[in-house]
């Protein structure tokens, strides 16, 4: 009798401890910054990511993106020059996907103004988008001062099945 209350105070115990099984969404995030004069693109650098959905009430950091380089500069420092992408607070709203999205794009001028002071372009943009699920979207952009070059960033969100890698 005395192993048969062990074995069910053991099973029971099992059972009152087991959590629901919380089901994971992600999206893939495909960003494509492009440099375009009128119609045409000029240039168009691709990055991804995959990143979760946020659970309810969280502001967690979603996902980062880093890319760039360091360039000297007179003082002995560096300056960095890339891409960095933040997102987070990623929500769905009536079938489109709702984040907030921090980008800063920066590179350097093609005719430095001096070999040690190079010139810096820059682009920042901090909003919180909705973007459609799998259809491209310009969710930012900015007209360069000196050219008729504009910047932009655009966003398709492609849900993830679980399992499934980046291509």
């Amino acid at each position: 009798m005395r192993k048969f209350m062990m074995a069910a105070l053991l099973l029971g115990g099992g059972i009152c401890y087991a959590q629901p099984e919380q089901a994971w969404k992600f999206y893939k995030l495909d960003f494509a910054v492009k440099e375009v004069e009128g119609a045409k693109v000029l240039n168009s650098r691709a990055f991804s990511t995959i990143v979760q959905m946020d659970p309810p009430g969280s502001r967690a950091e979603a996902g980062s993106i880093r890319t760039g380089s360091k360039v000297p500069v007179t003082n002995g420092s560096y300056i960095d020059v890339g891409v960095n992408i933040d997102c987070r607070s990623l929500k769905e709203v009536q079938g489109d996907l709702a984040l907030s999205v921090n980008a800063d794009l920066s590179s350097t001028a093609p005719e430095p103004s001096a070999p040690d002071r190079p010139v810096i372009r820059q682009n920042r943009w901090s909003s919180y988008v909705i973007v459609p699920i799998k259809k491209p979207t310009v969710i930012f952009s900015s007209d360069d001062a000196t050219t008729k070059h504009t910047m932009q960033l655009e966003l398709t969100a492609t849900p993830v099945a679980l399992g499934a890698t980046m291509k």
